[in-house]
């Protein structure tokens, strides 16, 4: 505002001056113009460092409002879980994320050493619910959630998470090398570790096609990269931790044909004499499962394998054959 009364002036009185044959000319006119200009711009460019300064200090308060968060989950276990065998047992759990509204309702399964589980069901059902706990980001209400025979409030909370490996339908990575984004700068993880590993689970062709391969900017969340691709580098870096327990969430929703059946191999691969839970939308995916857990509303409705479930004519039975008849109708 000062600067554009400061030119309104000039130009009022200069003009007139300059209009009545009077000492200024339209030069010097145009001369203060331009001084007055450079004079307000160092007073612009601080007030546009203030409205910086001042966006810096909202986000300064939020980052400090996380880091001043306390954890909700009490890490008071003592023992070290190294080396699991990958013996699950869920014993009567019950858990609420609100009061009064129970989301898993008296849950009890088992899953034995190298197995691998599935979990179905409908949106809301539970499935990724069972998951977090597993991983203790939730306290149970009532219950029990063992590994090898013991509960895993006995176990530090970083042995208990260093022994289990999840992949997400939504992949996240760092704007870093893809190197980096697998073995998430842990120095122990060799990149000739990573090579061989790529290898073993079919991935290593994709990777040799980018430039710079393992060395490759995949940018800011992995936009340098489709979606199937950026759920291999999620396998891949599940599989080279060297997990006791492989968690797949709903890992080929949202992926083409062709990644499909990479990550299918890559699947075989990474769950071969591993404990693994799986859970799927597409029922076709999981017909290898050695168990299959079906949830409705926060309980188990149905347990057995693929063809033991289509043979009781129930829930999963409807639901393969819904869903079976919807892939039907969309290839024809």
């Amino acid at each position: 505002m000062a600067s554009s009364v400061a030119i309104g002036l000039l130009v009022w009185f200069g003009g007139l001056n300059a209009a009545a044959n009077g000492v200024i000319t339209l030069g010097l006119v145009v001369a203060f113009i331009e001084l007055a200009q450079m004079l307000f711009r160092p007073l612009r460019q601080i007030a546009d460092k203030f409205n910086t300064l001042q966006m810096g200090m909202v986000a300064a308060k939020r980052v400090f409002e996380i880091l001043d968060t306390k954890a909700q989950i009490a890490n008071q276990g003592t023992q070290v879980l190294a080396n699991t065998k990958g013996a699950i047992a869920f014993k009567n759990v019950c858990f609420s994320y609100t009061a009064g509204e129970q989301v898993i309702k008296d849950v009890s399964f088992t899953v034995q050493p190298g197995e691998t589980i599935a979990i179905v069901g409908a949106t809301g059902a539970g499935k990724s619910t069972i998951i977090n706990l597993l991983n203790r980001f939730y306290e149970i209400n009532s219950g029990t959630i063992l590994i090898d025979g013991v509960s895993i409030k006995d176990y530090t909370l970083e042995s208990l998470r260093s022994q289990i490996a999840v992949v997400l339908q939504d992949v996240f990575l760092f704007a870093d090398t893809i190197h980096n984004n697998i073995s998430l700068n842990n120095e122990t993880i060799t990149e000739k570790e990573i090579q061989r590993a790529a290898t073993q689970i079919g991935v290593s062709k994709f990777i040799d096609s980018l430039p710079g391969k393992f060395q490759y900017n995949v940018k800011e969340r992995g936009v340098m990269l489709s979606s199937g691709q950026r759920q291999l580098i999620a396998f891949l870096r599940a599989y080279v931790s060297n997990p006791g327990i492989l968690i797949l969430d709903e890992a080929t929703s949202s992926v083409d044909s062709y990644s499909e059946q990479m990550i299918q191999t890559a699947t075989d691969t990474i769950t071969k004499d591993r404990t693994s839970i799986v859970i799927a939308h597409r029922l076709a995916t999981i017909k290898k499962a050695d168990k299959i857990l079906v949830m409705d509303a926060g309980k188990i409705v149905e347990s057995g394998t693929h063809k033991e479930l289509l043979d009781q004519q129930g829930y999963y039975s409807t639901l393969y054959k819904v869903q079976f008849a919807s892939e039907k109708g969309q290839e024809s």
